[in-house]
C-alpha cells in the first residue's frame, strides 16, 4: 500500500524592510520563487502553487505593503516602490537570484522588480493585466471598467466601508468568465475581512492612484528590453492578447499561452492549467 507524501508546511513570517513590516508565506527549500499577489486577493492565492513549487524550490509569497498582513502605511504604493519593498525582504532573506510571477497588480511588480534588478532575476512569469505605460495601454479589455481606477480618497472610502464584500464582489464576478466558477466562498470571505482592516480599502485604491506613475516609470523601464524567458498567461475572457503583446514590447524572450474559457482570475478559474504551466516554467 502507497501513501501519499506529506503535505507540505507553509509558515507566515513577517519581517520588517523599507520601514514596513511585511507578511509573507514560505515553503520548500532550493533555488528561490518569489510570488507577488494582485488586487481583491492577498499570498493567499498561491497556496496551492506554492504547494507545486515547495516540492523543489524555496518560495516566498509576501503580502504586498498595504495588503493582507502587512503594513498599511499612507504612500508608497507605486509599483517600482513596491518592488523594492519586495526586494529588500529577499535580500533579508540572504536570497540572490531568483524566478518571479505575478498576478494583476502583482505581475506590474514583477516587472517593475525585473527591470530593477535584471541580473537577479532567472526567469519572470506576468498573468493577466497589464503594464501601465507600454504600448497603446490605455485600451485595455478593464477600459469598461475604468470607474474604478479613479475611485480612490474620502467619499469612495466612506462608501465603501462595511461594504467591502460588496464592491468586491464585482471584481470577482464581472471579471470572471462565469460568476459561479470564479473566487471561492471560503477566499471571498477571507480576502473581504483582510481589506476591511483598518487602512486596508485606502492602501488598495492608492495601488490605482498611482497608475501614472507606473505609466512613466514603465516606460521609462521599457527602453532597456528584458533578456531573461517570460511567460504571459492570460484568460481568453480577459486580457487575451493584450499582455501577450505588451510582453514583446518589453522582452526578447516570450512565451505566451492564453488560458481558453477563463477569465481574469486565472488561479481560481483554471486552476488544472494554471498550476502545472507555471510550475514546469518556473522550475525549468
Amino acid at each position: 500500500m502507497t501513501t501519499d507524501p506529506d503535505p507540505i508546511a507553509i509558515e507566515s513570517r513577517f519581517a520588517t524592510v523599507n520601514g514596513v513590516r511585511l507578511h509573507y508565506l514560505t515553503a520548500g527549500a532550493g533555488e528561490p520563487v518569489l510570488l507577488l499577489h494582485g488586487y481583491a486577493q492577498t499570498s493567499h492565492m498561491w497556496r496551492p502553487l506554492i504547494a507545486e513549487l515547495a516540492r523543489t524550490r524555496l518560495v516566498i509569497a509576501p503580502d504586498l505593503r498595504g495588503f493582507g498582513a502587512s503594513d498599511k502605511p499612507a504612500g508608497g504604493y507605486d509599483k517600482k516602490s513596491l518592488a523594492q519593498d519586495v526586494h529588500a525582504l529577499i535580500a533579508s532573506l540572504g536570497l540572490g537570484k531568483l524566478a518571479v510571477a505575478g498576478h494583476d497588480i502583482g505581475l506590474m511588480v514583477a516587472y517593475a522588480y525585473a527591470a530593477q534588478y535584471p541580473a537577479e532575476v532567472s526567469r519572470i512569469a506576468l498573468m493577466d493585466a497589464f503594464l501601465p505605460g507600454v504600448g497603446d495601454w490605455t485600451h485595455v479589455w478593464l477600459l469598461r471598467d475604468l470607474w474604478h481606477f479613479h475611485f480612490y480618497g474620502t467619499t469612495p472610502l466612506a462608501l465603501v466601508e462595511g461594504r467591502e464584500r460588496i464592491y468586491f464582489e464585482h471584481f470577482w464576478n464581472d471579471f470572471a468568465a462565469d460568476p459561479t466558477h470564479s473566487v471561492s466562498e471560503a477566499d471571498r470571505q477571507l480576502y473581504a475581512a483582510a481589506y476591511a482592516q483598518p487602512g486596508g480599502m485606502a492602501a488598495g485604491f492608492e495601488v490605482f492612484r498611482a497608475f501614472e506613475r507606473d505609466a512613466s516609470d514603465f516606460a521609462g523601464f521599457a527602453a532597456t528590453r528584458l533578456t531573461m524567458p517570460m511567460l504571459v498567461l492570460s484568460g481568453e475572457k480577459a486580457s487575451g492578447e493584450f499582455l501577450i503583446a505588451q510582453g514583446r514590447l518589453v522582452a526578447d524572450d516570450v512565451e505566451a499561452v492564453i488560458i481558453q474559457g477563463s477569465g481574469h482570475w486565472l488561479m481560481d478559474e483554471a486552476r488544472d492549467q494554471v498550476v502545472p504551466k507555471l510550475t514546469a516554467f518556473l522550475t525549468r
